[in-house]
């Protein structure tokens, strides 16, 4: 057996392996640009609504533009370090210019908001894309934000020259046969009881339906994001506002190049919702991703079929950072867990040696 003092040096080398392998925040800084090379920084600007709301939004990377459709509980500077989002908005950024925004009453945007209704997402997108005077952009909305996507890209044909959808439904949860009114009023009333808490359980609920397969870090961070995006009200108005949407009479109407993409064991928004949208809108392509989760993760294969069905339909080349960070952690494993077997080993052969040395000085002894 192992002394005390070994066995401790030996779990804290585990320890600093599920670290990497947990994404704790400090290696995440670490090992997110490999050595060398610049790091992908963003710029945060602010536009106004036509009802006045102050719409913060930002921008990262260079070449044509892609627009990430606002959606429930973002926070601009909070995300651009998330595990759980930086590898989607850093492998978007790659080729283009990302722009995204916090939806109002979150993030950076105005906080202090009375109006929250789903036509003012869409005018708050659109003050956006006018801000920067983009003439011509694809569209990406994940989870409410396609709902979002889709409005506007029926409104404003000429100026949307691709649709992707990750995780959406034309539907909000008030109108789907699942679901229904009694989950919304149950939802409402967990927001209400222990958004704010310093309780992390209710958020918990949360985020198990997003992240049910995320690691202990993961939904740690998507926790804090959902406090740290929003008040207990204003999640609550939101959550209302995207529960009653409802877009399905749009679907026929959609003529730009859609690319719908669904996570089979999604809790959040159930797989049939994709499927409905691909059955409605004419020449989309449906493409459904392994992954139980409602936002794709890093260590996912879901998350390379996602990131080679974009760059495919929008005829981009495919991008590699992402990898960066997935690479970073594999190696950083196989050397810690070699270092773990290396110190192992060698105490063992250490152990080994010495008991060997005592059988050998009793039998001198005797001889």
């Amino acid at each position: 057996m192992l002394l005390p003092q070994e066995r401790k040096a030996l779990k804290h080398k585990k320890a600093a392996l599920l670290r990497v392998l947990y994404g704790h925040p400090a290696s995440l800084r670490s090992w997110r640009q490999p050595r060398g090379s610049a790091r992908l920084e963003q710029e945060i600007r602010f536009c106004t609504a036509p009802d006045g709301v102050r719409i913060a939004y930002a921008t990262a990377g260079k070449g044509p533009p892609i627009v990430k459709v606002g959606n429930w509980l973002t926070h601009l500077e909070f995300d651009w370090e998330s595990p759980v989002w930086r590898h989607v908005l850093e492998g978007l950024a790659e080729h283009r210019q990302l722009i995204r925004y916090d939806v109002r009453g979150t993030g950076l945007s105005d906080r202090d908001v009375s109006d929250i209704t789903f036509e003012h997402f869409v005018t708050d997108l659109g003050a956006v894309v006018d801000a920067l005077g983009l003439d011509r952009f694809p569209l990406f909305g994940i989870s409410q934000g396609g709902a979002v996507g889709m409005t506007y890209a029926v409104r404003n044909p000429q100026r949307v020259s691709h649709l992707i959808l990750l995780g959406c439904s034309a539907r909000g949860a008030a109108h789907r046969p699942t679901q229904g009114p009694e989950l919304v009023a149950t939802r409402r009333a967990i927001i209400r009881q222990g958004w704010g808490s310093d309780d992390p359980s209710y958020r918990e609920l949360f985020s198990a339906q997003f992240l049910p397969e995320g690691t202990p870090e993961q939904l740690r961070w998507f926790g804090e994001l959902e406090r740290a995006s929003a008040t207990a009200e204003v999640a609550e108005k939101l959550a209302v506002a995207n529960a009653n949407s409802d877009v399905r009479a749009l679907l026929p109407q959609i003529k730009v190049p859609t690319l719908i993409l669904h996570c089979r064991g999604d809790r959040r928004i159930p797989l049939d919702m994709g499927r409905e949208l691909a059955a409605n809108i004419a020449g989309s392509r449906y493409v459904t991703l392994e992954s139980n989760n409602h936002l794709i993760l890093e260590h996912e294969p879901a998350t390379e079929v996602f990131f080679d069905e974009v760059a495919k339909f929008l005829g981009d080349e495919k991008p590699k950072s992402w990898k960066r960070a997935v690479r970073a952690t594999e190696g950083k494993l196989q050397t810690m867990a070699r270092g773990v077997e290396t110190s192992a080993t060698y105490k063992i052969l250490g152990m080994v040696a010495a008991v060997a040395s005592v059988i050998s000085f009793i039998v001198w002894l005797l001889a």
